[in-house]
C-alpha cells in the first residue's frame, strides 16, 4: 500500500481535535478510507514517531487505543495545518511522480511557514 500523506494529515488532525488527556479512544474513521487503510497509516505514524498508542495486533485489522500526538507529531501538524502551504506542498513536493522523503516534506513545510511569518531560517 502506498503512503497517503493527505490521509496522514487527516488522521493527525482528528487526533489533535480530541480534548481528552488520555487521547483518542480508537482510530478515527476517515470518509473515503477503509479501516485497513487507516490502520496501515496509523502504523506508519507510530513508526515515524508522530503518534503514541496502545496497539492490539491480535485482530485481522490492528486496533489502536489511547492515541496521542507526540512532540514531533505536533510539530509536523503545526507546519502542515495551513491550507495554502499544504496545497503548495502537494503541488511541488507531493506531486505524482516526485520522489520525496518525510524529512524533505517537513523541511519544505517549515520553510514555507517561516516565510509566511517573515522569519529567516538558518
Amino acid at each position: 500500500m502506498k503512503r497517503d500523506m493527505e490521509l496522514i494529515r487527516s488522521i493527525l488532525k482528528e487526533i489533535e481535535a480530541c480534548n481528552d488527556h488520555y487521547g483518542l479512544e480508537r482510530a478515527p474513521q476517515i470518509e473515503g478510507h477503509t479501516e485497513g487503510e487507516i490502520a496501515y497509516h496509523m502504523k506508519l505514524l507510530l513508526e515515524a514517531g508522530l503518534i503514541k498508542a496502545l496497539v492490539n495486533d491480535y485482530e485481522e485489522v490492528p486496533e489502536f487505543l489511547s492515541i496521542n500526538l507526540t512532540w514531533t507529531g505536533q510539530d509536523f501538524l503545526s507546519a502542515a495545518k495551513d491550507e495554502s502551504i499544504w496545497q503548495k506542498a502537494k503541488e511541488s513536493v507531493l506531486k505524482p511522480g516526485a520522489a520525496f522523503t518525510f524529512d524533505l516534506l517537513v523541511a519544505y513545510l517549515k520553510a514555507k511557514v517561516a516565510e509566511k511569518l517573515g522569519i529567516e531560517l538558518p
